[in-house]
């Protein structure tokens, strides 16, 4: 036995195995002479040399009779003290197993890549013992008995004759063998499960605690009584359910993705999917940087160990099949398609493509060859049409395949994408159907405008990055300025230098190791771009770090993104796909161009009918994959420890009085969140100093965070759209979570979906300069926290210091001392990130203050859309929002400029319950102080600084006073986008599925002469409540007199639809007081929490049939999760849904910088997290029909030849058409809500989950299923509101 499997042995197993294992080889070979002496020596740790071993191992041999009798006494109180542990385990204890924690490893150099490594707590197998062994070892144990074993069987036999005594009581009590449990809805006590479990299936000792525990509680509680009626499944029940079990094998799913609805996710969170993703992109990373050999040499190695096969799959394979396809080398192809075959896999068309390429690139290949390969394919279940259908061609890959096809058809012809529109929700059949009287707009812009501004936007992806004026640039440079900015250039080019070596250096080290080693390392990544790319990457960093420095993860994230983003970029280029790319841009923009006729077609349509027309050379819907989370949090530590240790600077470069030396601008430390210990990248003081004192003209972003100079390209699948080249999602998601992007690919169509995304991201935009130059002035002139504009960091509190160790102060004076320098600090961090977000959105707003440009947009995984680029769009603040312009202007008409002013009172928060009419009435009363706003802000009476939202009211008085001031508003035209907003819009929703007529009422549903403000309902009744028991002498209830508004209320009202704890309503009520200057600090605390319940009191009684949906909504969720299932549901649009939220599993990557303990909370592996589930389904489900509604008035908008733009429940058009939007957007809701919403969710989910249920009955998996079906089949009962009534209302959206 040789040494190293000893030291194997040692790590691995545990004590009892290593006996049982030694005992065997004991008993059959005569003992092992080193495992004895190592048991004798009773060696508790041993190192991993085998030197060390020699020197502290005896090789001591005693007899084998000897060492068989000590071993079975050993075996004899093992086999006691285990049954001892079963005995004494707490009662009713079920067997948990903890959740493993998966170490990734990465060595010191930065050598192996953490995924590809198996888990180092994964527990070894039990070692086999040989039968004749434990025979023996058995047969010694009977024949030398204890006292011990003797009590222990007692006691077994005893407790064996209770269980059963109690069976049989539980027989006579329940003879049907069936325990009744709760109805669904009716309560949340505990199934009893006693008689529910099959006897034969538990272990004894399981079940004789449980005997023990109801014993114990008969005892306990003499007089308890048994399960009510209502406990059980009644008779009746099991009737509903069977006549459900019917229906569903009968119904047809008549969802978007129906073929697959009943299938698990086959998500890649867990070990095996991490592994197989780092493998897959690694491979890609060699065979991107040239380096075929060490990939071949790889997936062989892993192929040959049966053990690491597991993690392979066809799609691996197919990537060095195509490495060899481009080679022309059938051999090797043929020698990998053994392989696939050989792993116990099956070829795919990705590897059909490759074997045909293969053959088209062979000068006289053999039409044999081809045959028996097309015949095989169609033996596979796979056409030559699936080929061109569904593969993912780079170069002239393509080319080639058909060439080879046409060997053996010399007349065939690719056939053309499916048609799926078919297979269209109702919601939008007459849409895409009936387009004789659609006007799709057109883009003020011609084509030659609309070709330059490609090549502009193409120009800027390529770079990766752009770098932009600073709006602080304006200052006058002063000459400490001027020194810091060149100290600053001139370390920079140092700092290269220094980076530009140690990468070198590293890279070098990685490529030596052994090209055949079977595992992976970050080689191949630090090879995907120049040197020098990676280091502009690092220094890129160190600009945008804020002083208080930066987490770790968010860092290393940062990085390995930029590589990415890059890689993913070039890689564009290397297939050639740019060029194709344009030649269908420029076809596609004759669509959207001014001087082109005019089209009955939407985007999605010409863009994918116009690359029908270029069927040769590479698919635009680009092969690359995205990298695994953990790649790119490795590649990010291991550029980050670069730069921690390599970047340097002189200790005395700003004070000539300290000794110089080298010291780290960057530091490693760690620091608290949340009760976590987490990495922390820190700059040095010094650094700081000189950024701040620099105040540096240019700012250098991603080209991505810039908005687009372009139409952006048109969203055709979920892989497909956006922008030009960088890579986008479709569906935002946690980083690592995989299981949307699968569930996307399922659905057969998304093209509602999709085209409603595409609409938003064609509206054009301009800047509005006047108020933009305004708006920078007063940023340049140290800021108004009023007009939220962040003052510079030298209107910063300094930070007070203090020495902890003087003795002059006392413990109390050091802890006020040391309170006031965290507050220093945190206000400092807070305003920093304030001031930066500011300088962010003007210099950029500032940018491209002369051109026209667009926002690209994507959404979430509720459907809720949002604009890609993250620092300035209209999502924005109040700041950003007034400074933007639509880029197409419409004259106000006959009744736009009565929307601008009524639009202006909304955004003053003035007349709230007045009419349409008396808003108009008020601001034609004040037009004289609308006109002095407009033209003089900062000098005159200054009545826009008191708007709920100041800049825009600003914006607006400028626009109305350029209209009425021409010589004819009607013709005046406009840019100004004016806004419609829903009346508590969640509540709408509830209102409109329960046929609420009293919340309906509230929200605004039914038709009123003014508008009824929920909010202010709502706090009226809590101010009854409040006087009431004010009365009764409650003292919160008398200090909070005076106090109780909507302001304080609105913010709990509004997102107790959407989930709210009385937890969070508080907080949000706390904050409200704390603004109010008058009320007392020291009731703060005591006020929110009584004001938080009397608000949930108020909206229960107002919202009945809300509060029944949401409680239905909820519990549903609850036992779907419960029984191992995450919710999905499907929108009305078509769109898959699925909440990501599992109990959280911890990763630690062995990161080279220090090791992460990732928190992983999306592992479709894991069980699902059952509070998040049913408290995150209700405002999600919710969240899905506001974007649903959102989408359908975008599309039928876009139909009209309307501009729209929406945020979320927000929808913005011109002056002109605010009237025509209304229209649609009340139709679009009604036709929503006429749908069955809740019952097709019912049938959904009961088609879900419910399909499969336990048939055996004694399984206690039975009555949960059944409870399950009851209550998702239970659909809550609706009222008699008229949603036609919608239509005729208001203030619906006003």
């Amino acid at each position: 036995m040789s040494l190293l499997r000893v030291c194997a042995f040692v790590k691995c197993l545990n004590r009892r195995r290593f006996l049982e294992k030694c005992t065997s080889r004991a008993l059959l070979t005569d003992c092992c002479q080193l495992c004895l002496s190592m048991k004798n020596t009773a060696v508790k740790r041993l190192p991993d040399t085998h030197l060390h071993i020699r020197r502290n191992v005896s090789f001591s041999v005693r007899k084998t009779d000897d060492a068989k009798k000590r071993v079975v006494k050993q075996s004899q109180l093992l086999d006691v003290l285990e049954a001892r542990i079963q005995q004494l385990q707490p009662e009713g204890l079920l067997d948990v197993q903890k959740a493993s924690v998966e170490f990734l490893h990465a060595t010191s150099s930065g050598m192996h890549i953490s995924a590809a490594r198996t888990p180092t707590n994964t527990l070894p197998k039990r070692p086999d013992v040989s039968k004749s062994a434990l025979n023996v070892i058995r047969e010694s144990s009977k024949s030398q008995p204890t006292r011990w074993m003797e009590k222990l069987t007692l006691e077994k036999k005893s407790k064996m004759k209770k269980r059963q005594h109690l069976g049989e009581k539980l027989q006579k009590k329940h003879p049907g063998g069936k325990g009744n449990p709760n109805l669904p809805g009716t309560s949340y006590k505990k199934i009893s499960t006693t008689v529910l479990i099959d006897d034969s299936n538990v272990n004894p000792s399981a079940q004789n605690a449980k005997s023990q525990k109801a014993s114990k509680g008969k005892r306990k509680d003499p007089k308890k009584k048994p399960p009510s009626v209502t406990n059980q499944v009644t008779d009746e029940d099991l009737a509903q359910v069977e006549e459900l079990e019917k229906r569903l094998t009968q119904q047809v799913n008549p969802w978007s993705y129906s073929n697959l609805a009943d299938q698990p996710l086959q998500a890649k969170e867990g070990a095996v999917g991490n592994i197989r993703s780092c493998i897959f992109s690694w491979l890609e990373a060699c065979v991107f940087a040239g380096d075929i050999r060490r990939a071949n040499n790889f997936l062989f190695s892993q192929h040959r160990l049966r053990s690491r096969r597991a993690a392979l799959d066809t799609d691996v394979y197919n990537i060095m099949l195509r490495v060899w396809a481009k080679k022309g080398t059938l051999n090797w192809v043929g020698r990998l398609f053994l392989l696939i075959e050989e792993a116990g896999l099956r070829p795919n068309i990705g590897s059909y493509c490759a074997a045909l390429e293969c053959m088209g690139r062979i000068t006289y290949c053999s039409p044999q060859i081809v045959s028996r390969c097309l015949n095989q394919m169609e033996e596979d279940g796979i056409s030559i049409d699936d080929i061109f259908r569904h593969s993912v061609f780079q170069l002239d890959e393509r080319d080639m395949v058909l060439k080879a096809v046409r060997l053996i058809h010399p007349d065939y012809q690719p056939a053309s994408k499916l048609n799926t529109s078919e297979s269209l929700p109702s919601l939008v059949q007459d849409f895409y159907t009936k387009r004789d009287d659609h006007q799709y707009p057109k883009l003020d812009l011609t084509h030659d405008e609309l070709q330059k501004r490609f090549q502009l936007q193409l120009k800027m992806e390529q770079a990766c990055t752009v770098t932009i004026d600073s709006v602080e640039a304006a200052k006058p440079i002063t000459e400490n300025m001027a020194k810091m900015r060149a100290l600053l250039l001139e370390q920079r080019a140092q700092w290269h230098k220094a980076l530009l070596q140690a990468f070198r250096e590293g890279k070098m080290n990685l490529g030596k190791t052994n090209s055949n080693d079977s595992r992976l390392n970050l080689y191949p990544y630090l090879c995907l771009l120049g040197d020098n790319s990676y280091v502009d990457i690092m220094l890129q960093s160190i600009s945008s770090m804020p002083p208080s420095g930066e987490s770790l993860v968010t860092l290393a994230k940062d990085l390995g993104c930029r590589v990415y983003t890059k890689y993913s970029v070039q890689q564009k280029y290397r297939n050639q796909m740019v060029e194709k790319l344009g030649n269908i841009y420029n076809a596609y923009t004759s669509l959207l161009a001014k001087d082109t006729k005019a089209y009955n077609i939407l985007p999605r349509e010409e863009w994918c009918k116009v690359e029908a027309e270029h069927p040769s050379g590479p698919t635009l819907l680009g092969s690359e994959s995205s990298w695994p989370y953990i790649i790119t949090l490795e590649l990010g530590t291991y550029l980050l420890d670069l730069m921690v240790k390599n970047l340097k600077i002189n200790s005395d470069i700003l004070n000539s009085a300290y000794d110089r030396k080298r010291i780290p601008i960057l530091y490693h430390m760690y620091t608290f969140r949340s009760n976590r210990q987490v990495g922390f990248i820190k700059p040095h003081p010094i650094l700081i100093q000189m950024q701040q004192e620099a105040m540096e003209s240019k700012l250098t972003f991603d080209s991505s965070v810039i908005p687009m100079y372009c139409p952006p390209v048109p969203w055709t699948s979920a892989k497909f759209g956006a922008y030009l080249l960088t890579p986008v999602k479709l569906m935002r998601s946690v980083d690592g979570a995989t299981q949307h992007e699968e569930l996307l690919k399922r659905c057969q169509n998304l093209h509602p979906v999709l085209d409603s995304l595409n609409q938003l991201g064609n509206c054009a935009w301009r800047i509005n300069k006047p108020l933009l130059d305004i708006i920078i002035s007063i940023f340049n002139n140290l800021g108004d926290d009023k007009l939220d504009i962040p003052p510079p960091m030298s209107e910063a509190p300094k930070i007070p210091l203090f020495n902890p160790q003087d003795t002059s102060y006392t413990a109390t004076e050091k802890a006020h001392m040391k309170r006031d320098v965290i507050n220093a600090r945190k206000k400092c961090s807070e305003m920093h990130s304030l001031r930066m977000d500011a300088l962010y959105k003007l210099s950029i707003a500032n940018h491209i203050r002369d051109e026209v440009f667009w926002f690209p947009h994507n959404m979430d995984f509720r459907g809720r859309t949002y604009p890609c680029p993250p620092y300035f769009n209209h999502l924005g603040s109040d700041v950003t929002r007034s400074i933007l312009l639509f880029a197409e202007g419409k004259p106000l008409g006959p009744k736009g400029l009565d929307w601008l002013k009524i639009h202006l009172v909304n955004l003053m928060g003035l007349k709230k319950r007045s009419s349409l009419q008396g808003r108009l009435e008020y601001a034609n009363s004040i037009m004289e102080v609308i006109l002095d706003s407009a033209d003089y802000p900062l000098n005159g009476k200054k009545w826009w600084m008191n708007a709920d939202e100041p800049w825009q009211a600003l914006a607006c008085c400028m626009e109305i006073a350029n209209a009425v001031r021409s010589p004819d508003p009607t013709q005046f035209v406009s840019h100004f986008p004016v806004h419609q907003d829903g009346s508590c819009n969640g509540l709408q929703h509830y209102a409109a599925l329960g046929r609420d007529i009293i919340g309906a009422t509230s929200v605004n549903l039914m038709s009123c002469d003014v508008p009824q403000d929920v909010y202010s309902v709502v706090a009226q009744q809590v101010e009854e409540f409040r006087a009431r028991d004010a009365e009764c002498g409650l003292k919160i209830a008398q200090v909070l007199e005076g106090f109780i508004n909507r302001k304080v209320v609105k913010q709990t009202v509004m997102t107790v639809v959407y989930g709210v704890t009385r937890y969070g309503g508080r907080l949000q009520i706390e904050k409200r007081l704390k603004e109010i200057d008058e009320f007392p600090k020291e009731y703060v605390w005591e006020a929110s929490n009584y004001l938080v319940r009397q608000v949930f009191s108020g909206l229960k009684e107002m919202f009945t049939g809300t509060r029944e949906i949401q409680d239905w909504l909820t519990e549903s969720a609850r036992l779907i999760s419960k029984a191992g299932h995450t919710v999905q549901w499907v929108t009305p649009l078509g769109l898959p849904i699925i909440q990501p939220y599992h109990h959280t599993r911890n990763q630690m990557l062995r990161s080279v910088i220090q090791h992460i303990n990732l928190q992983i909370s999306h592992d479709t592996k894991q069980r699902p997290d059952t509070v998040k589930q049913k408290n995150a389904f209700p405002p999600n489900f919710i969240h899905s029909l506001d974007s649903t509604h959102m989408m359908l008035t975008a599309l039928h908008c876009h139909s009209f030849g309307l501009t729209f733009v929406s945020v979320h429940d927000c929808f913005w058009t011109h002056a002109l058409t605010v009237d025509t939007m209304n229209k649609v957007c009340r139709e679009q809701f009604v036709a929503l809500h006429n749908q069955p919403i809740l019952q097709e969710l019912s049938d959904f989910l009961l088609h879900k989950y419910c399909s499969r249920l336990t048939a055996d009955s004694k399984n206690k998996k039975y009555v949960e299923d059944r409870r399950l079906m009851l209550l998702l089949a239970r659909v809550p009962q609706t009222g008699d509101f008229d949603l036609n009534l919608v239509k005729e209302s208001t203030y619906f959206f006003s």
